[in-house]
């Protein structure tokens, strides 16, 4: 956090993240799923529509800002996607 921002910084061999890589996001402009500053720039970088980093950092943002409970995630646990092979 930094005043009414949050600093996010992503290391990542994807050429489409790395475009997002460092963003300053507005804390209130993470409240709507679909109409906000992190999704706006993952259009613009043209992320694929199954890419869970923009997800990822509304998430992250929503911790930092204390729209979640640190605590309720701990509890939550770690998620995951397994493809398994067919």
């Amino acid at each position: 956090m930094k005043g009414g921002k949050i600093i996010v910084d992503i290391e990542t061999p994807c050429e489409k993240i790395k475009k997002i890589s460092h963003l300053e996001i507005p804390m209130m402009e993470t409240m709507d799923i679909k109409d906000n500053y992190v999704m706006d720039r993952a259009k613009e970088a043209k992320c694929c529509s199954n890419c869970m980093v923009p997800c990822g950092v509304l998430n992250l943002c929503k911790l930092e800002s204390g729209f979640l409970a640190k605590s309720l995630a701990k509890k939550a646990g770690s998620l995951s996607i397994d493809f398994d092979e067919v």
